[in-house]
C-alpha cells in the first residue's frame, strides 16, 4: 500500500471504531438513565489504553 491509501485506511478504521465506541457509551448512559456517559476517571483510563494501543501499533515493524 502506498502512503495515501494507508492513511485513508487508518482514518476509516479510526472513524468506525470511534463511532462504535460512541454508540456503546450512549447505550450505557441510556441503560443507567444518566446524562454523563463517561466519567473523568474512565476517560483517563481509556486514554491510557488508546496510548498503549498506538505504541503497540508503532512497534509492529521493529525487529529487536
Amino acid at each position: 500500500m502506498n502512503k495515501s491509501k494507508t492513511l485513508l485506511f487508518g482514518a476509516l478504521v479510526g472513524a468506525f471504531a470511534g463511532l462504535v465506541a460512541a454508540l456503546m457509551l450512549n447505550r450505557r448512559a441510556e441503560k443507567n438513565e444518566s446524562e454523563t456517559a463517561l466519567t473523568a476517571g474512565e476517560g483517563l483510563k481509556l486514554g491510557m489504553l488508546v496510548f498503549g494501543l498506538l505504541r503497540a501499533i508503532a512497534s509492529l515493524g521493529d525487529e529487536r
